[in-house]
């Protein structure tokens, strides 16, 4: 009888034994992430970025891009929910749309952070994580400033604005820094708006299209810049896509060749087209927000949050989303221009290689 005990026990522990094995083995469950869409470089960048360093950390990953279509984001989270992932993160394509879809995910006890742009009107997640976007904008600002010589007395100057998706809650914000540093200089006259569309209203561009901005630049230009009634001096243009469209605007009436002087450009992302552009002297200058430290601070908050550990967060005054102070962790963007593109982008973030930016 007592072998008989002792053989059982002995099971009983191989069983046990092969249990945690088995649970070990499974990892710590599937991570949803949600991103607008595949057309911009970026996203891409981050959705790889983001899986790599969860897959480090023993998750598995469900990553969707929904192409800019609101219905389409919603379905892909709820198919996510049904799914059973262990949490979500998301950047909303319109961070209003989500009280719904997030009360499901708050029923089913999902944790939920908010990635890169703003969840709004919805309280069912815990924190956010993205780039000081308001310092975005100002670095944006201040390099029409400095390139136009507004520091220095200089003026006035003719610019325009092209602000980014007024459903993306992060275009607000660029635009509000941008502005911040602008419209002093155009109150006093300095800048001149000679299309008066000032307002984020009047410059946004919807769903950051780069073809629409090169339409409403088209239409600009022919409509106060044509036959040399006025030469544009500057574009506070809020991404490299918005640049890309208005430079070749620009690039259609001959701005940057003869004595036609290519305005100073803005934008953001620091994607390869808008750097080369930079390096050639089309665009002046571009923002860059390494995503790769962007997707890890969101792998670990994830993480943190799923083991009730303390997450990174280090603004919690912000970001009021019409429901909530968001906690809120802000990583810290960097101006590249001419004169910095290979130190910044090549040299310290080896986030490209020299070769592919000729």
């Amino acid at each position: 009888m007592r072998k008989l005990i002792k053989v059982v026990a002995l099971g009983v522990m191989a069983l046990a034994v092969i249990s945690c094995s088995k649970k070990d083995d499974a990892g710590k469950g599937a991570i949803g992430i949600s991103l607008p869409s595949k057309t911009e470089a970026r996203w891409v960048s981050d959705g790889d970025s983001m899986v790599a360093a969860l897959k480090k950390m023993g998750y598995d990953t469900d990553l969707q891009f929904a192409q800019y279509e609101v219905p389409t984001q919603l379905s892909q989270i709820e198919n996510m929910l049904v799914k059973g992932v262990k949490a979500l993160v998301i950047a909303p394509i319109d961070g209003t749309t989500m009280a719904d879809v997030l009360q499901q995910a708050k029923d089913k006890g999902i944790k939920v952070i908010s990635y890169d742009r703003l969840i709004r009107n919805s309280g069912n997640f815990e924190s956010y994580v993205t780039f000081d976007n308001f310092r975005v904008g100002v670095l944006q600002g201040q390099s029409i400033v400095k390139n136009l010589g507004l520091d220095q007395g200089k003026g006035p100057f003719n610019i325009e604005i092209f602000a980014g998706s007024t459903d993306d809650n992060n275009a607000h914000v660029f635009y509000a820094g941008g502005m911040s540093v602008l419209k002093p200089f155009i109150d006093s006259g300095k800048l001149v708006v000679r299309s008066k569309q000032i307002e984020l209203n009047q410059t946004a561009t919807p769903n950051w299209d780069g073809g629409q901005a090169q339409a409403r630049m088209d239409n600009l230009l022919s409509a106060f810049y044509s036959n040399g009634s006025a030469h544009l001096d500057a574009v506070l243009t809020a991404n490299d896509q918005l640049a890309i469209g208005v430079i070749s605007s620009l690039r259609g009436v001959g701005y940057g060749s003869g004595n036609l002087k290519m305005p100073v450009v803005t934008g953001q992302d620091a994607e390869i087209p808008s750097v080369k552009a930079i390096i050639r002297g089309d665009q002046t200058s571009t923002v860059f927000k390494d995503t790769r430290a962007l997707a890890d601070a969101a792998a670990q908050m994830i993480d943190n949050t799923l083991q009730g550990k303390p997450v990174a967060i280090n603004d919690t005054k912000s970001y009021n989303n019409g429901v909530k102070v968001v906690p809120t962790q802000l990583l810290t963007p960097v101006l590249v221009n001419k004169d910095n593109w290979k130190q910044v982008l090549v040299d310290d973030a080896h986030y490209y290689k020299e070769d592919q930016l000729k």
